[in-house]
């Protein structure tokens, strides 16, 4: 079939393949660094204790058949070997089936990672590299051109994921419809990046055309994926700049880099394509056989946009194979931080001798200029930010986070930047407390060099040590 193939796209898949599996290494290479203290044996939420009340039919794993840190690790770091070598160009250099094969190892790799990492795997993106990761299975390599169906199921994707984002926000917060989220989105956003400071002092008028142009791009230009080319090629440049315009005011793990992947399925370059064979029978049937199944199951993600009950991030199937998209649904108006305090004093006093934990991301001493970490996902911190928000946020796992703080547990503590206390005198006192920051003026930033102005505003947790399980805040 003539039709099937569309070989002017061959380099925009190669750019695709390879930019996804770039971000497949960040992914793995996140979970093998942070999965002990997270979802390990000995972690916050263990995926024993996860696995033993949920069903494989709910959560298909490699790991409801068996679990230990060691093989969890093992599959981690093949994960990270199998990407590289997609990277190196490996599935150029094998027959279709078996450059199949090989995209498909780091899906069912990762899915069985989503499926048991429970909160610390909630997160919109994790669903949008495993639906990403699973179209890039049927791409195809330098045997065939790219299939026509695969590069539209991209597209699709594309447009669920940003038109999703779009309705959310007018549905959601009115300060979109008023055009002012972004006068407060810089400064209370998860994990604010190196520039972020300097968005949020942005002109508020330069505010209102960011939000403007946040629409659309989000609700308009969409549509003009499905149109003709250059047009096609036009509206993915414009989703990319946006993209890069969010990468450089925040740290949003790898959700902007994804949706720069799923773009390069519209662009086409001008570069003559390679001689390649006609696609074999069989491949032509597996890939329109798998398009139908996974336009059939677009059915609930539609209906979902369409509802004036609109929910973002959520996965219709247990292999998050065709899923719903959307962020920032509503923009918080004050930044609160929970910051987690130690002491080795016997009796805790709150004039005593309190030292702060340091984190990687979040905002802490108010002279720590915040650093760039995404694409690479810190999930404690972002997940600290969340229990800033509601104290519901962190009942499952904070009490064993400070558990294991009191018992300066080697694993837990590399998820920080810095512990106040020497590896062999944990602390005999943890206490958390909530904190409002905003960002410092020009004028104080001169006067104190510091980004940050933080006011006490309440206990989060009184103090604790180890007499047995510490409840949440």
């Amino acid at each position: 079939m003539e039709w099937f193939t569309a070989p002017d796209y061959w380099l925009s898949r190669l750019v695709l393949q390879k930019a996804l599996a770039a971000v497949y290494l960040v992914a793995f290479l996140t979970a093998a660094l942070q999965f002990r203290p997270l979802i390990g044996e000995r972690g916050m939420l263990p995926v024993p204790r996860f696995v033993a009340r949920v069903p494989f039919r709910r959560a298909p794993s490699l790991f409801q058949w068996r679990y230990s840190d060691r093989l969890f690790a093992l599959c981690a770091w093949a994960g990270c070997a199998v990407a590289v070598a997609l990277l190196a160009g490996v599935d150029g250099l094998v027959p279709l089936w078996a450059a199949m094969l090989l995209w498909l190892v780091p899906w069912a790799l990762y899915l069985s990672i989503v499926n048991v990492g429970q909160t610390w795997y909630g997160f919109g993106w994790e669903s949008l590299l495993l639906e990403t990761g699973f179209l890039a299975v049927f791409l195809g390599n330098d045997e065939v051109a790219p299939p026509v169906v695969v590069l539209f199921l991209l597209r699709w994707l594309l447009f669920r994921v940003e038109f999703g984002a779009g309705l959310i926000k007018m549905r959601g917060d009115e300060c979109w419809r008023k055009l002012t989220c972004l006068e407060h989105h810089h400064e209370t956003q998860p994990m604010p990046g190196p520039l972020s400071w300097f968005f949020h002092h942005l002109p508020r008028p330069l505010h209102r055309a960011e939000a403007a142009a946040n629409h659309v791009t989000q609700l308009v230009v969409p549509f003009l994926l499905f149109t003709p080319q250059p047009v096609a090629s036009a509206a993915a440049a414009l989703m990319i700049v946006t993209q890069l315009w969010l990468v450089l005011s925040g740290n949003f793990s790898w959700l902007n880099w994804i949706t720069i992947v799923l773009a390069c399925s519209a662009l086409r370059f001008p570069a003559d394509p390679p001689a390649t064979g006609a696609a074999p029978l069989w491949y032509e049937v597996v890939v329109l056989a798998v398009s139908a199944l996974l336009l059939g199951l677009s059915y609930r993600p539609v209906a979902n946009m369409l509802s004036r009950r609109q929910v973002m991030n959520r996965s219709f199937d247990p292999l998050h194979l065709v899923n719903t998209y959307g962020a920032f649904g509503s923009v918080s108006r004050v930044r609160h931080e929970v910051v987690i305090e130690g002491t080795a004093d016997e009796v805790p006093r709150e004039d005593g001798d309190w030292r702060e934990y340091e984190f990687k991301g979040k905002p802490g001493d108010p002279r720590r200029w915040p650093r760039q970490f995404a694409p690479y996902h810190l999930r404690l911190d972002w997940m600290l930010w969340f229990a800033a928000l509601s104290p519901a946020y962190a009942g499952s796992w904070f009490g064993t986070l400070v558990e294991r703080l009191l018992e300066n547990d080697r694993d837990t503590l590399r998820l920080l930047r810095r512990s106040p206390f020497p590896p062999d005198a944990p602390p005999r006192h943890i206490r958390a407390r909530l904190f409002r920051y905003r960002y410092t003026s020009w004028r104080e930033l001169r006067e104190t060099g510091a980004c940050w102005e933080r006011e006490y505003v309440r206990e989060y947790l009184p103090p604790t040590r180890l007499a047995g399980p510490v409840q949440g805040p």
